[in-house]
């Protein structure tokens, strides 16, 4: 039972963490821009999400809003640095993300981590709106499981038919095709350079929007709680195509968006699992850096078995 209680908080964390997969995934497959400010955005759109609730007594739902507007703002700053600086795409990521752990600082008040103890938040407001016919007898943690995973799962649905929408329409076809053949797409008239910062934009957007989720599910923020998001966002694409090429079958769009949360679910499930099993928190990133070497090994050693017969 305590298994399944464990899995159930695997999935739910896992539709939340996929959020920041979306974002990694415009940045780094769509736009091909190795964007490395994910791990500071991540950290801080948890930061202004939980300061606006625990210090201005902000709506948790209106303080999502005020984070992903947050997570916009460093992926512009990435973008100028890149196209107007001229800045190589990595470093500017990398001066943005290092600027980014001392703002967070600053955002906490110098604090390290601030709590949600006792403040309302997103999880507790839906609690709230349950009938208590539904959560009479219920574990406190069990429920909160259960709020997560509903509420990860809608807004993933959302999100998904948001993004399919948008990446059919003009501008999101010319972001697309920017990530293909910017040249190409420089010579039809469009300014690639608007692309690339529209592109940064909404990735860290989504990437702020996860950490809002996540810093309000686990009930505190903390300045560091975006190290590795990077990966772990990377992680979950790998994971996703990996299945996604097993199946064999067509991918369209929103099967590549769908098959992103399934890998972060996936990926979820997985470090629980050995958490569970007795492995030391110590060993996450060896632990993830072998699923991700892994992962991106499959495709590359299918083809070369395909080739040789």
């Amino acid at each position: 039972m305590s298994f399944a209680l464990t899995i159930l908080g695997a999935v739910g964390q896992g539709l939340l963490w996929g959020i920041m997969a979306l974002g990694v995934y415009i940045t780094f497959r769509i736009l091909n821009f190795a964007d490395m400010t994910c791990d500071g955005s991540f950290a801080l759109g948890g930061c202004v999400s939980v300061i606006m609730i625990s210090a201005f007594h902000m709506n948790p739902f209106l303080s999502v809003i005020i984070a992903i507007g947050a997570g916009m703002l460093s992926g512009f700053i990435t973008g100028f640095l890149h196209t107007k600086l001229k800045i190589p795409a990595i470093l500017s990521g990398i001066l943005t993300m290092i600027a980014l752990y001392s703002i967070n600082i600053r955002i906490l008040g110098k604090k390290a981590n601030v709590s949600l103890l006792k403040k309302e938040t997103i999880v507790t407001k839906i609690k709230s709106w349950l009938p208590q016919s539904l959560t009479e007898g219920m574990i406190d943690s069990t429920l909160n499981s259960i709020v997560v995973l509903g509420f990860g799962l809608i807004m993933v649905i959302i999100l998904i038919i948001i993004l399919y929408w948008f990446f059919g329409t003009e501008a999101g076809s010319a972001l697309r095709a920017t990530g293909n053949n910017e040249d190409m797409i420089r010579a039809l008239g469009q300014n690639t350079d608007r692309m690339k910062i529209l592109g940064l934009v909404l990735g860290n957007g989504l990437v702020a929007l996860s950490g809002a989720f996540v810093a309000q599910s686990q009930g505190y923020a903390d300045v560091g709680m975006g190290q590795g998001a990077i990966v772990i966002g990377l992680a979950s694409i790998v994971i996703g195509e990996v299945m996604s090429v097993l199946l064999g079958k067509k991918r369209t769009f929103y099967k590549k968006l769908s098959a992103i949360i399934i890998g972060s679910i996936i990926y979820r499930v997985i470090i629980a699992w050995v958490l569970k099993m007795g492995l030391d928190t110590s060993d996450l990133k060896l632990l993830t850096a072998v699923i991700v070497a892994c992962a991106l090994s499959i495709p590359g050693l299918r083809a070369q078995r395909r080739k040789a017969r």
